[in-house]
């Protein structure tokens, strides 16, 4: 079916024409309200508090979301909605890395907040249409789809039956409808999800992006809790943002002159430095792979390991660059005027499986989260398979994180007798099985089998498992890489303390966008004593949660550091890039805070988040609770892995002799040692965040911060 054809069946629900206005200073000052249960469209101010407490990006969604529902909403209520806001930086274009999007609801998975982050072009036309957010409630009664157009300052509902489900075609049939000509499809970008949202609770959306020189369209996911899930639960078929081109300074910023001089610093510094660091314009995120493997980081067969030196070579970083297309290596980002060029893509990737089966694609990524979740992770060490199960997991609408943490999960009950081939409708789904991991992946997108049920995610999965009688649940807690519902991403933090503290007492879930400590607490020992590692895991969520009011992404921070960075006083923090998004910030809004203010207005949306989930009733400390696999050896097979290395901690550490011990004492010893470490971080991070013993924040800390609304208060009184 034609374009054309596909157009002529939609059927216009509501159109709502706006007045164009201007930003000042990176806002908008008001942003979009859609009701798909009543098709009601219209505005909000933005108000001085909103900015003041909240900044914008996750901030605004935050508070959007508060003020739209109740303590006891569920995720597929009407009133549940999905919130998409930029933030004030977001869209500049002389800085790298300044095109990302927050995206918020309550989680299908978690059954609270959920936060995440994507680059793609959506975002930041949107906020060029004249919006700082937009909110989504409701339900429509047929698939829809909601174009905000820049062009004629028109938001339209349409219903459109005809377009695919499947974000790959989607996006380009869109871009092809909403542009004016081929040069105009740079200005048309497409959220969606995928038929695999629809059957599970782990849908993601796809942000799309224009690649002019490959003349496809390319996208990037807000991957984690399941939005896509709720997008898809309702009705909406796409998002459409239609802009008018990208110029020098729409943000209409109070200093253009001091953004422009920093973004010119970090372009020589990536250009000089790059490829003797991290790698971004050629490897992308995978140049972790190896890395992590050295340093027994890299999750192989459900966490149980951190490395497998006979199979690393074949997912090496020099095998994805090699499939990598590295012609337009400088156009590689997911916004305009990003130097790191790190969104790497295969062209032409052919399908060997599934719907699309002999189909030449291109494939974005994969990320390291991708290659390590759907590869190591499931014990498969091929880098083809690892491209197809990322094109599926992208076009389905399937965060691959997830997906590669629940197939590794399935791959350990299976070997342990949890599971068979009668219980999983004839998937031989043991470790390494590359050809049943697809097939699930495949029965997720066709909602049939045994993909219903692993679709559900690992926290339900223990629970089915044992209520069935199929396997103990203390064991499947011990090796169910979850925490507050949310499937780990890739990193083995069992020698790490701090790292799972930066894990389980996450406000969402265990993502490393929050804290990636590794290196610093197990690699570097720069944190070494609890109160070191509590101020670690004080400043560093902070300073992470303030990329996501801004519009930010984080790597252009630390994946690229300037060339005297290791003789500063706190080389982790990179002082002269914190320095920089200081003066950015100031220079976009015109206020004038230093770093310590930085940190305050993070503090003020992470505690809100955190008394967010209170009154949702999580939040707590039996919340920030961790399946062992994260800090420590479950089973006899990983102890004797890593036997001697176990054996000399218990001796210098515990003061344990394992002399003559058998291997089930020395692994109660541990964990009775490593189990109680963890209660004592958990003492020591909530005593530096200025919260109770029980994880809630203090009355007088969120007065000292300043988040003491009447609103926040009224929750956490109660809990002092």
């Amino acid at each position: 079916m034609s374009v054309a054809e596909l157009r002529s069946k939609h059927k216009l629900i509501k159109e709502w024409d706006y007045k164009a206005g201007e930003i000042v200073r990176g806002y908008n000052n008001r942003t979009l309200y859609i009701n798909l249960s009543d098709n009601t469209i219209l505005e909000k101010p933005v108000t001085q508090l909103m900015k003041d407490k909240f900044v914008g990006g996750k901030g605004f969604g935050l508070k959007l979301l508060w003020d739209a529902t109740k303590p006891k909403t569920k995720w597929n209520d009407p009133e549940n909605e999905i919130v998409i806001s930029p933030g004030p930086c977001a869209g500049i274009t002389q800085y790298s890395g300044a095109g990302k999007s927050l995206v918020v609801s309550i989680s299908p998975q978690t059954d609270s907040i959920m936060d995440s982050n994507v680059g793609g072009y959506f975002g930041p036309y949107m906020k060029f249409n004249g919006f700082d957010a937009l909110e989504l409630q409701g339900k429509a009664k047929n698939d829809v789809i909601i174009v905000i157009d820049g062009r004629t300052n028109r938001i339209t509902i349409e219903e459109a039956p005809a377009e695919a489900i499947d974000s790959h075609i989607l996006a380009e049939q869109l871009t092809e409808m909403y542009a004016l000509d081929d040069k105009d499809k740079i200005n048309v970008a497409v959220v969606s999800a995928g038929k695999a949202a629809d059957h599970t609770l782990i849908g993601m959306l796809n942000f799309s992006f224009y690649d002019p020189r490959r003349k496809l369209c390319r996208l990037k996911q807000a991957g984690r809790g399941g939005i896509g899930t709720v997008f898809r639960d309702k009705k909406i078929k796409a998002l459409v943002a239609i802009g008018t081109g990208v110029k020098g300074n729409l943000n209409n910023v109070a200093d253009l002159k001091a953004i422009t001089e920093r973004g010119q610093r970090l372009i020589k510094e990536i250009k000089k430095f790059d490829d003797t660091q991290c790698e971004m314009r050629t490897k992308g995120t995978a140049h972790l792979m190896e890395i992590m493997n050295n340093y027994d980081l890299l999750p192989t067969k459900n966490f149980k390991f951190g490395r497998d030196d006979s199979q690393i070579a074949k997912i090496h970083s020099e095998v994805f660059k090699s499939k990598f297309t590295q012609t337009w290596k400088d156009l590689e980002g997911c916004w305009f005027g990003c130097a790191l060029s790190c969104a790497k893509a295969v062209d032409k990737f052919e399908l060997r499986t599934g719907p699309y089966k002999g189909e030449k694609v291109i494939v974005d990524g994969p990320e390291y989260e991708t290659a390590a979740g759907v590869g190591s992770c499931c014990g498969i060490f091929d880098p083809d398979h690892i491209i197809e199960v990322n094109f599926y997991c992208d076009t389905y609408g399937i965060c691959t994180i997830t997906f590669g943490t629940i197939t590794a999960f399935v791959m350990e009950c299976y070997e342990n007798g949890i599971l068979n081939k009668e219980r999983t409708g004839g998937l031989e789904l043991n470790f390494g099985n590359r050809d049943a991991a697809l097939e699930l992946l495949h029965q997720m997108a066709r909602g049939e089998g045994f993909g219903l049920i692993a679709g559900k995610g690992v926290r339900f999965m223990k629970n089915y498992f044992a209520e069935k009688g199929w396997g103990d649940i203390k064991f499947l807690t011990d090796i169910g890489m979850e925490n507050k519902g949310l499937e780990y991403s890739q990193y083995v933090s069992k020698e790490s303390l701090a790292q799972q503290g930066g894990y389980a007492m996450t406000n969402k879930g265990p993502q490393h966008d929050e804290a990636w400590l590794i290196f610093m607490d197990m690699v570097n020992n720069q944190i070494p004593t609890f109160e070191n590692k509590a101020e670690a895991l004080h400043y560093f969520p902070m300073f992470r949660t303030w990329f996501g009011l801004q519009g930010f992404c984080k790597l252009p921070w630390n994946d690229i550091e300037p060339e005297d960075n290791r003789q500063t006083a706190e080389p982790a923090k990179v002082p002269e890039h914190v320095e920089s998004y200081v003066i950015i910030y100031n220079s976009v809004t015109g206020n004038n805070i230093d770093k310590h203010e930085l940190i305050r207005q993070s503090e003020r949306v992470y505690n809100f988040q955190r008394v967010f989930n209170i009154r949702r009733g999580y939040g707590l400390r039996k919340h920030d609770a961790q399946p062992y696999r994260a800090c420590g050896p479950v089973t006899k097979e990983e102890y004797l892995s890593r036997e001697a290395f176990y054996d000399k901690q218990l001796k210098e550490l515990v003061n344990f002799d394992p002399a003559g011990r058998s291997v089930e004492e020395r692994m109660a010893a541990l964990r009775k040692y490593r189990e109680d470490r963890y209660e004592k971080l958990l003492d020591a991070v909530y005593k530096r965040r200025g919260w109770t013993n029980n994880g809630v924040p203090k009355i007088e800390h969120l007065k000292e911060i300043g988040m003491d609304l009447p609103e926040v208060i009224e929750v956490v009184k109660p809990l002092q």
